[in-house]
C-alpha cells in the first residue's frame, strides 16, 4: 500500500460521508455483516465499499482477523474517530432542531424490555394513541441499551438509573423479584417455604449463557444446584410461559408473574436483593418536545400509577 499520511490529513468532504459511515459502522461492530445490520445494506456492498475506500486512501484500514473479526489499524481508527466527531455535530443539531418541534405529530421512537412490553406496556400506548393519533409510535423491544445520544431511540424505559450525563429521565418505581412455579406444582407446603429450599426441592428454568451481567441470572446461578436446571432461556417471557407449563421455577419481575393465570409465587415474600427500577430517560436536548413530552405524561405517568404491582405489591392482579 502506498503511504497515507498525505491522504488521510485532507478534510473529507460532504460527498464521503456515507464512506465514514461505513468505516465507523465496521469499527464499532467488528465485523462486515453487524456493519451491514446497522447501515441497512447486504454484507456484499460493505466488503465492495470498504474495498474502494481502502484503495483511494493507499490504506489498509481493517485488520481481517479469523472468525470474519474486523479490527481497526491505526488509519482506520484515525478515521473512525473523524467520523465520530462529524457524527456527534450533525446529531446535536439534529436535536437541537428536534428540541424546539412543537407538533404532536410525527414518528417517536421508543424502545423498551420485552417484559415490560408483554405485560404492561400496551396499554398505555393504547391510550397515548387515542389522546395523540397523529404520531406513529415505532417500539423497539430491545433488552440491550440503545444510545438516546445517536438517536437509536427518543424515549427509553429502562430497568436502571441512566448514567449518561446528557440524558434525563424519571424514575417511575421500583421493581421487585420473586420466585415463581405453576400452581399445580407448587404446593401449600410449598409455598410457605423459603425460595432457597425450593430450588433444591424442584426443577428450575435459568438462562443461557448471553444472560453475563444479568443480575437475576447472577443470583439463580448461586443458589440453584446445576443439576435442577433443566431448561434455559435468554427470555423472560419464554420463562414465565415456561413455568406456566410446569417445566419449572423461574425467576421473574413481580409485575411479570403476579398476574399470569394458573401462576403463584413459592414465597410470599419478594427478594430484596434483586430490587431494581423502572425508569423512562430521553436526551436532554429532546425533553421540550412536544411528542417526547407528551408520552412522558400520558405513558410514564399511567406506569408511575401501577407501582404498587411493580413494587411486587399487586400479587394475583390486585392492585391497590
Amino acid at each position: 500500500m502506498h503511504d497515507c499520511k498525505e491522504k488521510l490529513g485532507y478534510v473529507y468532504s460532504m460527498d464521503d460521508w456515507n464512506d465514514l459511515r461505513l468505516i465507523l459502522a465496521v469499527r464499532r461492530a467488528g465485523s462486515l455483516t453487524a456493519a451491514a445490520g446497522i447501515l441497512g445494506v447486504d454484507h456484499s456492498t460493505v466488503f465492495r465499499k470498504l474495498n474502494a475506500i481502502e484503495a483511494k486512501l493507499g490504506a489498509r484500514l481493517f485488520e481481517r482477523l479469523p472468525g470474519g473479526v474486523y479490527q481497526a489499524t491505526a488509519p482506520g481508527e484515525r478515521m473512525a474517530v473523524a467520523a465520530e466527531r462529524m457524527e456527534s455535530e450533525v446529531l446535536s443539531v439534529d436535536r437541537d432542531i428536534s428540541g424546539q418541534d412543537r407538533r404532536l405529530s410525527g414518528r417517536l421512537v421508543v424502545t423498551s424490555s420485552e417484559t415490560l412490553a408483554y405485560s404492561r406496556l400496551t396499554r398505555h400506548l393504547a391510550a397515548f394513541r387515542s389522546a395523540h393519533p397523529g404520531i406513529v409510535v415505532e417500539l423497539i423491544i430491545d433488552n440491550r441499551v440503545l444510545s438516546l445520544s445517536r438517536r437509536e431511540a427518543d424515549v427509553a424505559l429502562r430497568p436502571t438509573r441512566p448514567s449518561e450525563g446528557d440524558l434525563w429521565g424519571k424514575r417511575l418505581a421500583d421493581v421487585a423479584w420473586a420466585l415463581y412455579g405453576n400452581r399445580d406444582m407448587i404446593d401449600a407446603e410449598d409455598s410457605a417455604q423459603a425460595c432457597l429450599a425450593a430450588l433444591k426441592a424442584h426443577p428450575v428454568i435459568g438462562w443461557d449463557e448471553t444472560a453475563a451481567g444479568v443480575a437475576a441470572a447472577a443470583w439463580l446461578a448461586r443458589h440453584a444446584p446445576p443439576e435442577n436446571v433443566v431448561y434455559r432461556t435468554n427470555s423472560l417471557v419464554n420463562q414465565l410461559i415456561a413455568a406456566r407449563e410446569g417445566i419449572g421455577l423461574a425467576l421473574l419481575p413481580c409485575y411479570l408473574g403476579d398476574t399470569e393465570p394458573g401462576m403463584t409465587r413459592v414465597s410470599a415474600e419478594s427478594l430484596p436483593a434483586l430490587t431494581g427500577e423502572l425508569w423512562i430517560i430521553t436526551h436532554a436536548d429532546l425533553k421540550a418536545t412536544a411528542r417526547v413530552r407528551a408520552f412522558f405524561d400520558i405513558v410514564g405517568a399511567g406506569l408511575a400509577r401501577e407501582s404498587r404491582a411493580f413494587e411486587g405489591a399487586a400479587q394475583d392482579g390486585a392492585e391497590g
